[in-house]
């Protein structure tokens, strides 16, 4: 039998914000003229080598809140918690996936419960070689913030965030597009205060000096808001993988931030 040998080229990392596909002050509150929205962007932009990634909002957290997912396995009533908490995001990475294929987008949708394990949260054991396949062959890998088995802790909540920095690490990333529901990375919360300052251009080292000014989040959000984003991402940028902060509420700025087209934003360098 003839085996296909593909070339590995570097991907780029999409993370999508559960607060841009979801409302998060109404549980299970879908947004779906915006997960259509920005399907239309990918499928425009024609990405090669594209690992999305997307947040829960108000599917994912809730449950897990109401549960302790995140604080571990404690009481056996929270086992169906755990249950719930999973199904609830495949709901969701379900919509997602539809507004993809109905676009003749190659994208295939894979639960981290299913193929990542965790030691105290972190993510200690992943069968990289099925992505890198996809990856080879032209499909798109669609994965999502979940509910995990942990070695430790019995059970945890893993962050799209996490995801996203191990896997460009995993895949050495040309580069990571982070969607969110405002322009870029502020000095204090631009939803609060009216007089935030956004930047547009930071090194690490700066990034490092600002860390403690970002705030969490002010709904529901069991993964810590952005603060944990930045906290999570500084592996990458520490190896050269550049971060571009976009508002992916707004139409083309995913389109742009993919195609390498200029866009308001923030972007994250190592130096």
């Amino acid at each position: 039998m003839r085996v296909l040998k593909l070339k590995h080229v570097r991907p780029t990392i999409l993370k999508i914000g559960g607060s841009v596909i979801t409302d998060k002050s109404k549980e299970m509150g879908v947004r779906m003229d915006t997960i259509s929205r920005l399907a239309d962007e990918i499928l425009e932009a024609q990405p090669k080598n594209l690992i999305i990634v997307h947040g829960g909002g108000s599917f994912g957290h809730p449950v897990a809140q109401k549960y302790a997912i995140k604080e571990g396995f404690k009481d056996p009533a929270q086992v169906i918690g755990f249950a719930e908490t999973h199904h609830i995001m495949t709901v969701l990475n379900g919509l997602f996936m539809d507004a993809l294929i109905w676009r003749g987008i190659p994208a295939i949708g894979m639960a981290p419960a299913s193929c990542m394990l965790t030691k105290n949260g972190r993510i200690a054991c992943f069968e990289e070689g099925l992505l890198k396949r996809l990856l080879e062959m032209g499909f798109i890998p669609v994965l999502y913030g979940d509910a995990v088995l942990d070695t430790e802790l019995g059970f945890t909540i893993l962050s799209g965030d996490q995801i996203t920095a191990f896997l460009a690490l995993k895949f050495r990333a040309e580069k990571i597009v982070i969607g969110v529901d405002v322009d870029g990375l502020y000095d204090a919360d631009p939803k609060t205060n009216l007089g935030a300052k956004m930047f547009e251009y930071l090194r690490l080292n700066e990034l490092m000096e600002i860390r403690r000014k970002l705030g969490g989040s002010s709904a529901c959000d069991v993964t810590g808001g952005m603060s944990n984003k930045i906290a999570e991402l500084i592996p990458a940028i520490e190896q050269g993988i550049p971060v571009l902060i976009v508002n992916a509420s707004k139409p083309k700025y995913i389109y742009k931030a993919l195609k390498g087209e200029k866009v308001k934003g923030t972007l994250i360098e190592k130096e």
